[in-house]
């Protein structure tokens, strides 16, 4: 179901998003544009989130805060992707 979001934009930013869409662009409406610019924003914070978290892994590393695993990775991983 799709959902309706009203937006008040500046000149400056309607042009953009006009210059985007139409004939000769990528998008055929500014909604197909501005839904992809979110999707890519979302898309980024979730990254940046990942990334994070990877991060926070290394430096727990680096700093000797690990336990020993000792059972099935491959086990969790298949029981994790059902």
């Amino acid at each position: 179901m799709a959902n309706t979001l009203n937006l008040s934009l500046t000149d400056e930013l309607r042009a953009f998003i006009d210059a985007n869409c139409g004939d000769g662009t990528l998008y055929a409406t500014p909604s197909e544009f501005v839904r992809d610019l979110l999707r890519h924003k979302k898309l980024e914070i979730e990254a940046t989130g990942a990334r994070d978290a990877i991060l926070e892994g290394y430096q727990d590393a680096i700093q000797g805060r690990t336990v020993a695993f000792k059972g099935d990775l491959r086990g969790l991983l298949k029981k994790a992707r059902k």
